[in-house]
């Protein structure tokens, strides 16, 4: 594709697009290393599958937590804007005059989680209010003319949806001019009449209750938007509400306060607010964790230290739901990528049916696994042999290893909901307010090992019986939701109510018996009340018999205890939990918190460690003179001390270039060649420069003082 010409010139060639594109097996790369295996494809599929499964729950539940929400939210909004008939024409009379109705939703701060619940938002107001529901953002408006053009351009967007969901061909052109307030309604006024007042109601959508339908402008982030245009735009709407009916959401994420911080009362006063409060981040995440991971409707699982790595990034970096789902993501990919047996990561039934089909090389990576291996020391001497040589017993053993790991979980967490009630309402919160953190201590190691399960027991034993009966109902319904397990814990709960409630009905016979015996003591005066009390006091500490309540209520801790050391030991205790367990918690972390200062002296530093290149290879302290010229700079500054000279900074890099370039001590570089270097050398200073680890200094004019220190 050679082209000769006349003049220099630049010549633009379009690609060959017959040529194919090499599509690289999708399960080559859970090769780890580049070792073949047999089962990668399915593992990917495998992860594909439950990821979608959690994927499509993650999405239901945020549904279902923004349901209130946006059904106040719509009501609200329908209601101001009740006033206005489908037939009616005369907007002024109808709506207040100058004051737009206003929601402001505090949406807190996990800002990178106000997209998707906007986005919801917006689906659900043109679904149910109005098809024009615009929404815009603070780089949209710099100044008012860029502000109106922005809601136009999508007020527009809106339109054109509308009539092609109506199957109607409709042409908008829109012209490069300057966009007011007059062209808005007077584009809104032909945009209305063009709808048919007397379309017959089942052509009707429901975004089109209305003939003169509200136009919704949600503002994502307020606090970012400038304070004058936002002014102006209200002031100057409220004018025109009669011709342009508009709505306004404001998205908060602090406080609603800002409203009044940023509009003074002369252009707040224009504005019928009213307060929405989202659901607490806090709360979606337990939501979260208790349909994604307390249920055994996904077999995945994670190990104390990995859950504790993604709740404290959510708790003290984001707040952000998403970003824990994100996490929540990379750990089932990274198990599914690192762990050769997370194929039997499945539901219990296709994991039977994968076993018969495992290879020699996978019945050896079970015999690997250290809980395998912990679980054939415990076994007779002839089971150890048949497991160890016997593939067809493996397997079975496999199956029946899994099984119980599936029950096991089954208990596991209903038990952990038990405690979870009893221990949730204690003071001081001993194991903990949430049922996550509960849930962690449970992964890390034996809960009735540690101080805050015995402070727990101890403040159980004196709860009241009020609270003991609600908690002991609660129960109740908790093992009732899967009375295929454990169905005889929730008889043995039911008994106890019982007994609790008889105890109410003796204690009201007493009462009436002793109401219709004359009493001895009619006197209350202050000596014998002392006197009385005195004695009491002398009878307890003689007799410390327990009453009927003390006893039952000591029989209910034992009981809940009981069930704790037997269904809640850690999973580290449980045959084949690495199949299902991810636990590489370092690994997630380098992912997730970065730590950029460490990664930048580790690629200067070790330039092979990212590139591949053999030719970086190099001993430790040493210069390799085919590493980046930045890569070289950076290591001779790291010999310097706190200023450093350009001149012998540049001396030292030419030496190590001009050896790169295999050129002898002694021979001389000619002039072109030194500009080269010295420019090489200006550009790797000034990308040091630029990254922060030096800066000009006006202490000595040739020098430049270092920012950082020792060797990282």
């Amino acid at each position: 594709m050679a082209t000769s010409s006349v003049s220099k010139g630049c010549f633009v060639f379009k690609p060959n697009c017959k040529k194919r594109r090499i599509s690289v097996p999708v399960e080559n790369y859970f090769n780890k290393g580049g070792n073949a295996s047999e089962d990668s494809k399915l593992r990917f599929e495998t992860y594909q599958l439950i990821w979608q499964q959690m994927k499509s729950e993650t999405e239901r539940l945020q549904d279902e937590l923004n349901k209130n929400l946006f059904d106040n939210l719509i009501d609200f909004l329908c209601k101001s804007y009740c006033g206005v008939q489908k037939n009616s024409r005369d907007l002024g009379c109808q709506i207040k005059l100058r004051e737009i109705p206003t929601a402001a939703l505090i949406l807190g701060v996990n800002v990178t989680d106000h997209d998707l619940t906007l986005r919801s938002l917006i689906e659900a107001l043109r679904d149910n209010v109005t098809p024009y529901v615009v929404s815009l953002q603070a780089k949209d408006g710099p100044d008012m003319k860029h502000f109106l053009q922005k809601l136009f351009s999508q007020l527009v967007d809106c339109y054109t949806v509308v009539k092609s969901k109506e199957k109607e061909s409709v042409q908008v052109t829109q012209k490069k001019t300057y966009c007011s307030m007059d062209s808005l309604c007077s584009w809104y006024k032909t945009v209305t009449q063009k709808r048919d007042p007397e379309m017959p109601r089942k052509k009707r959508t429901a975004t089109s209750q209305w003939q003169y339908p509200p136009v919704v402008l949600v503002l994502k982030d307020m606090e970012s938007f400038t304070t004058r245009v936002l002014q102006d735009f209200i002031v100057i709407s409220s004018q025109h509400l009669h011709e342009f009916p508009l709505i306004l959401i404001f998205g908060i994420a602090t406080s609603p306060i800002i409203i009044h911080r940023l509009l003074p009362h002369a252009v707040s006063s224009l504005l019928c607010i009213e307060l929405f409060q989202s659901l607490s981040c806090k709360e979606h995440l337990t939501t979260v964790l208790d349909k994604l991971l307390l249920t055994t409707q996904f077999p995945f699982k994670i190990s104390e230290k990995v859950l504790q790595v993604l709740t404290n990034i959510f708790l003290y970096h984001d707040f952000s739901i998403q970003n824990f789902i994100k996490g929540l993501q990379l750990s089932l990919l990274e198990h599914f990528f690192s762990q050769p047996l997370s194929v039997l990561c499945c539901n219990l039934p296709e994991a039977k049916r994968r076993i018969h089909f495992l290879s020699v090389n996978q019945c050896e990576n079970i015999r690997r696994l250290p809980s395998f291996r912990r679980y054939v020391d415990n076994q007779a001497s002839e089971k150890q042999v048949a497991l160890l040589t016997n593939e067809r017993f493996l397997k079975e053993e496999t199956q029946s290893l899994l099984e119980n790991l599936h029950i096991y979980h089954m208990n596991y967490f209903l038990v952990l909901r038990c405690l979870h009630k009893f221990t949730s309402s204690l003071p001081k919160y001993p194991l903990g307010r949430q049922i996550r953190e509960l849930y962690c201590m449970c992964l890390e190691k034996n809960i009735w090992d540690s101080e805050e399960y015995a402070s727990a027991l101890q403040l159980l034993r004196m709860l009241a019986k009020d609270e003991l009966m609600t908690i002991l109902q609660n129960c109740i319904n908790i093992f009732k939701s899967s009375e295929k397990y454990l169905g005889s814990t929730a008889k043995r709960i039911e008994e106890f109510l019982a007994q609790f409630q008889s105890l109410d009905a003796d204690a009201r016979e007493e009462e009436d018996a002793s109401g219709s015996e004359p009493r001895g003591l009619q006197k209350t005066d202050l000596y014998h009340l002392q006197k009385s009390l005195l004695e009491m006091k002398e009878l307890r500490t003689r007799s410390k018999k327990q009453s009927k309540f003390e006893i039952l209520r000591e029989k209910v801790v034992n009981f809940i205890d009981c069930l704790v050391r037997e269904y809640l030991p850690p999973p580290e205790t449980q045959p084949l939990h690495e199949a299902l367990y991810f636990s590489a918690a370092q690994t997630l972390r380098e992912h997730l918190n970065a730590a950029p200062r460490i990664a930048l002296h580790t690629a200067l530093n070790n330039p092979y460690y990212y590139l591949k290149n053999e030719a970086l290879k190099s001993e430790e302290g040493c210069i390799p003179n085919t590493a980046p010229d930045i890569c070289i700079a950076y290591k001779l500054h790291l010999e310097c001390g706190r200023l450093i000279n350009l001149v012998d900074w540049s001396e030292a890099f030419a030496t190590v270039v001009t050896a790169a370039e295999k050129m002898d001590a002694n021979s001389t570089i000619s002039e072109e060649m030194n500009e080269i270097i010295h420019a090489r050398f200006i550009r790797a200073v000034s990308e040091l420069e630029l990254l922060g680890f030096i800066k000009p200094t006006k202490r000595k004019t040739d020098h430049v003082a270092r920012l950082t220190w020792g060797g990282c």
